[in-house]
């Protein structure tokens, strides 16, 4: 019995380990929750590289979302700790850490690999997360898994990809997109089935105006910088 478990778990090891390689180098597959998404809401989504993505939309993705992504391994302990108290602050952000501390980087391991958890499910999907987590910070390095969460996460209803939000909110490429489109669709993050770029949803409007002045205050940030130069 131990040895079946033993080679299950190798069998398990090595061809994640296989599948996170291949995806650093190829657009990851349909992921779980895009499946679940269309057959209700459709899918729309238009994979497209590092080079056809604006400035503007990565600069949104890390103000919004994780100001210190240039600088952790996957996981932000500092935010991790004040999740614990809402009132405190990102050392680098002026915006409360709302509803958790999710990085980027475990973002893009969850919407890859995993599922979207519901209200339980999520303690399950935890101890894979990590793993995952690790591990593309390892094989990918931040620019491939920035580009990737870019790719995948939902950005409106049926739409997953910033090339799909762009196309769907403003009828243009994502290469195109202008500061505040960019921090528009990144203010829907949260719940982008209900928190739409357009019609403009009020959640939306009170919040990308708040992501445009993240963006400003960590634009000379030495290491995003470097990151968004390459």
């Amino acid at each position: 019995m131990f040895k079946k478990i033993r080679r299950i778990v190798l069998y398990l090891f090595f061809s994640s380990l296989v599948y996170v390689f291949i995806t650093k180098f190829l657009e990851p597959p349909i992921t779980i929750t895009q499946i679940s998404n269309a057959f209700g809401l459709g899918l729309r989504r238009d994979y497209v590289s590092w080079e056809d993505m604006s400035y503007n939309i990565k600069l949104a993705a890390i103000a919004s979302e994780d100001q210190v992504f240039p600088d952790h391994m996957g996981f932000d302990w500092d935010a991790i700790e004040k999740s614990l108290h809402p009132k405190k602050k990102n050392k680098k952000s002026k915006i409360p850490l709302g509803g958790g501390a999710s990085t980027i980087s475990q973002q893009t391991a969850k919407n890859v690999f995993l599922w979207q958890g519901g209200r339980y499910d999520k303690y399950i999907r935890k101890v894979p997360e990590i793993y995952f987590t690790f591990l593309i910070e390892w094989v990918w390095g931040k620019k491939r898994i920035l580009e990737v969460y870019l790719n995948v996460i939902e950005t409106g209803p049926g739409c997953f990809g910033i090339e799909a939000a762009a196309q769907h909110y403003f009828h243009k490429s994502a290469k195109k997109l202008t500061r505040e489109e960019a921090a528009m669709i990144v203010a829907g993050f949260p719940n982008p089935k209900k928190f739409t770029a357009s019609p403009l949803t009020t959640r939306v409007a009170w919040r990308y105006p708040q992501i445009l002045r993240e963006m400003n205050n960590i634009e000379t940030d030495e290491d995003v910088a470097a990151l968004l130069k390459k």
